[in-house]
């Protein structure tokens, strides 16, 4: 065998011994979207998340994120998901009622209060009956479902003080049933689009206001186009990392252990973060000349209980409201 020839074999070996561990090094590749900016406090968390995954695995699973709904909107990610697709997104209840009714009620109104309120319902064992049924279901798997954005509020361009106030009022909101059926209590007209065409929609009067958090609402620049926030504190937004079953299963367990355990250790951190990110984001508001008013949520309180009896959550809701106050 002649020298260039052996060299030639050597190279072609070591090449595909290199393109072989690349191969093995994207099997364990997950991909999380998101509709949110890089400058909310929850992406400190997904950021987190990348970093505490990447050690504790050794490198052997690497996250990568794509803010601003870079893959799609939720609903075409869930749905890769659910085809087997490395992917996972941050999605809230609503979206995954579609597929397991018990869902919908994390983002029915006055559900709980603040994050730690919320956080008992979602590491509770009737939750993880929950995520047992999703997988069964529609083939996603939760990672872990405490990555709350805060609680929403009303955004509109006139004061609102009463339910009577919305009427008339176009409410941009998610398309899931609780979510409509609580703007439409409230007395607004739910009105369902993307996040990514809120504020497009303000600015040619399409709408007249959303309801959303307040990190989500600088991180979209919203405070440009409005010119009120009244604070109703009407959902409690909280959310979830939903990945594909199919795709979770594939991993070797020690990785699926490393998944759950860090996705529920970010999200912590994440949500601390947000909620100490609040008055601070609140003052900003006030110094842009956004009008922050806070009111008596009673008479909205008491026009939203009419949802739970109507999306069939009456019984659950008393059950979850005992654990809340336990």
């Amino acid at each position: 065998m002649t020298f260039h020839r052996f060299t030639g074999l050597l190279l072609a070996a070591t090449a595909s011994f290199t393109i072989a561990t690349a191969a093995n090094a994207q099997d364990y590749t997950l991909s999380v979207n998101t509709a949110l900016a890089t400058t909310d406090p929850l992406y400190k968390g997904l950021e987190a998340f990348v970093e505490s995954v990447a050690e504790r695995s050794d490198g052997r699973l690497e996250v990568r994120l794509f803010p601003n709904s870079q893959l799609g909107p939720d609903e075409d990610v869930l749905e890769q998901a659910r085809a087997g697709a490395p992917v996972a997104v941050v999605v809230d209840g609503g979206r995954l009622a579609v597929f397991v009714n018990e869902f919908g009620i994390l983002g029915a109104p006055y559900l709980a209060q603040g994050y730690d309120g919320i956080r008992k319902v979602v590491t509770s064992d009737i939750f993880e009956q929950w995520v047992e049924m999703l997988r069964d279901a529609s083939g996603h798997q939760v990672l872990s479902f405490n990555w709350w954005q805060g609680e929403r509020h009303l955004v509109t361009k006139k004061p609102v003080t009463t339910p009577a106030d919305l009427a008339g009022v176009r409410l941009r909101t998610p398309g899931a049933p609780v979510w409509l059926e609580t703007v439409a209590a409230m007395g607004g007209v739910p009105t369902p689009m993307p996040f990514g065409e809120v504020y497009s929609a303000l600015q040619q009067n399409v709408i007249d206001g959303t309801e959303v958090q307040l990190p989500a609402l600088v991180g979209a620049n919203l405070q440009e186009v409005i010119t009120h926030v009244t604070m109703t504190g009407h959902i409690n937004l909280i959310t979830g990392l939903v990945t594909s079953a199919t795709w979770f299963d594939s991993l070797p367990e020690d990785l699926q252990v490393i998944l759950r355990e860090e996705a529920l250790a970010a999200g912590d951190v994440a949500s601390y973060g947000t909620r100490d990110a609040l008055a601070g984001i609140e003052a900003r508001l006030v110094d842009e000349g956004i009008s922050v008013d806070y009111i008596d949520v009673a008479p909205f309180v008491e026009a939203t209980e009419v949802v739970y009896d109507k999306l069939g959550y009456g019984g659950l809701h008393a059950l979850i409201q005992e654990l809340v106050a336990e």
